[in-house]
C-alpha cells in the first residue's frame, strides 16, 4: 500500500509541474504576466529555466537511484514558488483564489516527504546501514 502512495503522491506532484510547462514554454500571457512581477524584463529567462528544472526534475522522480534527486530540485523550485508568492506575486493571483500558490505548497510538501524517504539513497549522505553491513 506504501508503494501505490509514494507512486500516486509523485504522479500527482509531477502532472501539476508538467501541466505548468505548456504555460512557461508556449509565453501564455499568464505566465509572462507572473514572471515579468518577479523579474521585469528578464522574465523569460527565469520562465523558461524554471521549465527545465521542473521537467528534469520530473524525470528524476521516477528513476528509482534519482528519486531524491528530483526531490531535492522540486523543493528548490517550489520554495522559489512559494516565496515569490508571498513577497511579490501575492496568494491570490489573477483571481486564481490561491490555487497556483496551493499547488505550490502541495508538491513542496510532497518533494520534503519524498526527500526524507529516500535519504538513505543521497549519495553524499550515505546509507548508514548498508556501511555497518560490510
Amino acid at each position: 500500500m506504501k508503494k501505490y502512495l509514494l507512486i500516486t503522491l509523485k504522479l500527482i506532484a509531477v502532472v501539476i509541474m508538467l501541466q505548468t510547462l505548456l504555460f512557461k514554454f508556449s509565453a501564455a500571457d499568464q505566465s509572462v504576466e507572473l514572471f515579468s512581477k518577479l523579474v521585469g524584463e528578464h522574465e523569460a529567462y527565469l520562465r523558461i529555466g524554471t521549465g527545465i528544472i521542473e521537467l528534469i526534475a520530473s524525470i528524476l522522480l521516477f528513476r528509482p537511484k534519482t528519486i531524491w534527486l528530483g526531490a531535492f530540485l522540486t523543493l528548490g523550485v517550489m520554495t522559489g514558488a512559494i516565496l515569490g508568492h508571498i513577497t511579490i506575486i501575492g496568494i491570490n493571483h489573477n483571481n486564481d483564489h490561491g490555487l497556483l500558490f496551493g499547488a505550490a505548497v502541495y508538491i513542496f510538501l510532497i518533494a520534503g516527504y519524498l526527500l526524507f524517504k529516500e535519504k538513505d539513497q543521497i549519495p553524499f549522505l550515505g546509507n548508514k546501514r548498508n556501511k555497518k553491513n560490510l
